[in-house]
């Protein structure tokens, strides 16, 4: 069955005739909005350069504000039981970035969301990270039979973010520890060097509950009672009120991918998973074999991409990578039966969810448009407040 993926599979997918940055490994293959200029470059390249020159400080600047910040975190924690939050999922970033809050003297609550996918490896590596560096773990367990009845919802919805399903999740669960624990910094592993690139046709946003709620509502069966939600309220009463503070932790630091999998492999006894979120089983074949079958998606190609454009892989290794198949013929009979039971679905259900067309999210409600307003409207306010200080002094 996964053998479709051939040059014939992937010219149904083409928004054009191929063609591949001169550069990266990004290409047309189901992606409208990649442009190329004239050397052949795509303009995701362009666009890394751009944020990169922006948002990474250089060598002296950027200890300086690492400095700063790690101040204002112990300031700010000062008293407490906790000083940050940081997500843990077992993954590189994660992992890393719980590694660098014990060797900077902060008092991290690591949190953890158990939906019910999580390989055996990953328990593994959780258990190892939290003992060794001995920092508190909160585990979110959430309720199976709602959780697999969202996911389920989004898959007969053909739309392309399912994994929203489980990020919406932590995350609304991390700003209520938050607000819980009195804590203002949530410190996470995104980065610009090891995951800037990503189509954005590839992605939707995770904190729109109003999309989440409409998917559900129209292909569900099950009442939400306990799903952790984050609508438009709150997050006016987080980003005002509590004014937590996210902040990419690894982009003030020269982050090196092999080099962290090394250290924590060494300090921590993590052992790698083989692909970027494949912690997850369901996320695994999500990656590996849904995207892939049903969208036309490859998501090593933007992970190594970005790993081109910081200068931590070559072209040539990164093609070498896209060789290799996303799934070995054992390991997929395995996990389509291991997934399609724990979801309670036929094969010959599944095959016709795989058949229906891809649906955009827009298709859907979004309270994003409220999100986009009330943002807007800090930003004026802000600079009403701005000027009125300087007519006062």
């Amino acid at each position: 069955m996964f053998k479709e993926t051939t040059e014939v599979s992937r010219n149904k997918f083409l928004t054009g005739n191929y063609q591949q940055c001169s550069i990266t490994v990004m290409d047309n293959i189901a992606d409208p909005d990649i442009r190329f200029d004239e050397a052949g470059i795509c303009n995701y390249y362009h666009e890394y350069q751009k944020a990169a020159k922006e948002e990474l400080l250089p060598s002296p600047e950027r200890e300086k504000t690492l400095q700063s910040i790690l101040e204002n975190i112990k300031a700010a924690g000062k008293g407490k039981q906790y000083d940050c939050l940081i997500g843990i999922s077992g993954g590189v970033d994660s992992t890393y970035v719980a590694w660098l809050t014990k060797q900077w003297g902060l008092r991290p609550l690591a949190v953890h969301l158990d939906n019910g996918w999580n390989s055996e490896l990953a328990v593994m590596n959780i258990e190892n990270i939290v003992k060794n560096l001995g920092i508190d773990l909160y585990t979110l367990v959430i309720n199976w039979e709602e959780f697999k009845d969202i996911q389920l919802a989004y898959l007969k919805a053909s739309v392309v973010d399912i994994e929203v399903v489980s990020d919406h999740a932590i995350f609304s669960t991390m700003y209520k520890l938050a607000k819980q624990y009195k804590i203002p910094y949530i410190l996470s592993g995104t980065n610009i060097v090891t995951e800037y690139i990503m189509p954005k046709s590839w992605l939707y946003s995770k904190m729109d509950f109003a999309n989440l709620k409409d998917i559900h509502d129209t292909y569900g069966q099950v009442k939400r009672k306990t799903y952790p939600s984050y609508h438009f309220l709150k997050h006016v009463y987080y980003s005002a009120v509590l004014r937590l503070k996210p902040v990419s932790i690894l982009n003030y630091i020269d982050y090196d991918k092999q080099q962290a999998k090394d250290l924590i492999a060494n300090e921590l006894q993590w052992r790698d998973y083989g692909g970027k979120h494949y912690e997850s089983v369901f996320t695994k074949f999500y990656q590996a074999y849904i995207l892939p079958q049903k969208f036309g998606i490859d998501k090593r190609k933007p992970h190594l991409s970005t790993l081109i454009c910081s200068g931590q892989m070559t072209k040539d290794a990164a093609l070498v990578e896209l060789q290799k198949p996303l799934y070995n013929d054992a390991d997929l009979a395995t996990d389509i039966e291991y997934v399609l039971k724990k979801l309670n679905l036929s094969r010959d259900e599944f095959e016709h969810i795989m058949q229906q067309p891809p649906r955009s999210h827009s298709e859907f409600r979004s309270d994003l448009g409220l999100k986009k307003k009330y943002m807007e409207l800090l930003v004026r306010t802000a600079s009403i407040r701005k000027i009125v200080r300087g007519l006062r002094k």
